[in-house]
């Protein structure tokens, strides 16, 4: 996968041109509580939020402030996403219909790069 093509408004403020996995920007993973594993529910609960989404810092550089400030209420506006809890500036749980954590990360993506071009 090629993100300078797929992302070219986000992958030209960033250095690193060797880009080829959207890990690189984002990292997306599905919220299951696993009562073994877990002590506690954290403060995303899997019924309500079925997706983790955290922003490396190399995209939250490229994106710049104020568009980091604004992510929260692009994604509330966004059909793909139900419904969303950001917990930091860079840490989401998002409540998605959409099948896998690559399209999650994609729709995330997507809507950077379309506010970038702007």
């Amino acid at each position: 996968m090629n993100l300078n093509e797929l992302y070219p408004n986000i992958t030209s403020k960033i250095e690193d041109k060797d880009l080829d996995e959207l890990r690189y920007l984002i990292v997306v993973d599905i919220n299951e509580y696993d009562p073994e594993i877990d002590d506690e529910f954290d403060v995303f609960e899997p019924d309500d939020y079925n997706y983790l989404a955290y922003l490396t810092e190399r995209l939250q550089e490229a994106m710049g402030e104020e568009l980091l400030e604004s992510l929260a209420s692009l994604i509330e506006a966004d059909e793909n996403f139900d419904d969303y809890l950001r917990s930091e500036l860079d840490l989401y749980g998002l409540q998605s219909k959409l099948e896998d954590e690559e399209s999650v990360a994609k729709a995330i993506l997507n809507i950077i790069e379309k506010e970038m071009a702007k």
